[in-house]
């Protein structure tokens, strides 16, 4: 099994528990404005690696991941372009080294296409970048429908999610849109975490290199405070949600008896 990988990163301490090896993988299907990683999105370029050769990779500082709790997680780009190779992948660190496996997704995905990925996959980090369908689009150059089915389906599997939302004033920080998301998630089962993080513009030189535009120029990082606000307007989402969770169950339950 042959996948198109862009980097490697042997120490990566953000994405998901412990310390973890961070293959990234080539090609993406959105062009999202804000991404610090536009020499990912080609699909057809990419080093050609083996499951093996990454798994041996792999190998050289597996006993880091093992005392950490740490382990892989792969991302991009878009890994469930290449959703067969990144199963193989998984279930090979989990026969060799019992590693715990993280997706690092957009969740532009159908997830019949991504069902036998899943199974072997511990955590998905996934990625809610806009609940306003419109400004989705403009924002990522699709629309949000597949995510969004996407992220259900998760619940539904009962599969652990760690949700992240990239806070950029002026564009995906207003209020109906916070607290739509906070809805939204409130409403999912498995979401162990939401990280919250803020807009940075430290991939810019890569639009330059590649001769591309950066259209969020003059857009500031987000202080302190708009992000706290923002986590409060997001948490009170989710509270509604569950309010109203817990009332329906009540009005059911009256019903029934």
């Amino acid at each position: 099994m042959i996948g198109r990988i862009h980097s490697m990163e042997t120490f990566g301490t953000v994405d998901g528990p412990g310390i973890r090896f961070v293959l990234f993988m080539q090609g993406c299907a959105l062009q999202c404005k804000f991404c610090h990683n536009p020499d990912t999105w080609e699909t057809n370029t990419g080093r050609l690696m083996s499951v093996d050769e990454v798994a041996d990779a792999i190998e050289l500082y597996v006993d880091y991941y093992r005392r950490s709790g740490g382990g892989l997680t792969v991302t991009g780009g878009e890994p469930t372009l290449q959703a067969p190779f990144v199963e193989a992948l998984f279930s090979e660190v989990k026969r060799r080294f019992g590693l715990h496996t993280a997706l690092d997704s957009s969740g532009f995905c159908d997830p019949d296409h991504a069902m036998g990925l899943l199974e072997t996959t511990d955590l998905v980090l996934l990625d809610l970048k806009q609940m306003n369908d419109a400004r989705h689009t403009l924002l990522t150059s699709q629309p949000n429908g597949r995510i969004l089915r996407f992220a259900e389906r998760l619940s539904e599997l009962g599969k652990p999610m760690w949700i992240r939302h990239v806070l950029i004033p002026g564009v995906t920080d207003g209020y109906e849109d916070l607290h739509a998301l906070g809805k939204f998630i409130g409403g999912l089962q498995g979401v162990e975490k939401l990280e919250l993080l803020p807009y940075h513009r430290m991939g810019v030189y890569k639009w330059q290199q590649l001769g591309k535009s950066y259209l969020l120029n003059g857009v500031p990082e987000p202080s302190y405070r708009e992000m706290e606000r923002a986590r409060s307007i997001v948490e009170a989402g989710r509270e509604a949600a569950t309010r109203r969770s817990v009332d329906g169950s009540a009005i059911q339950q009256a019903l029934e008896e």
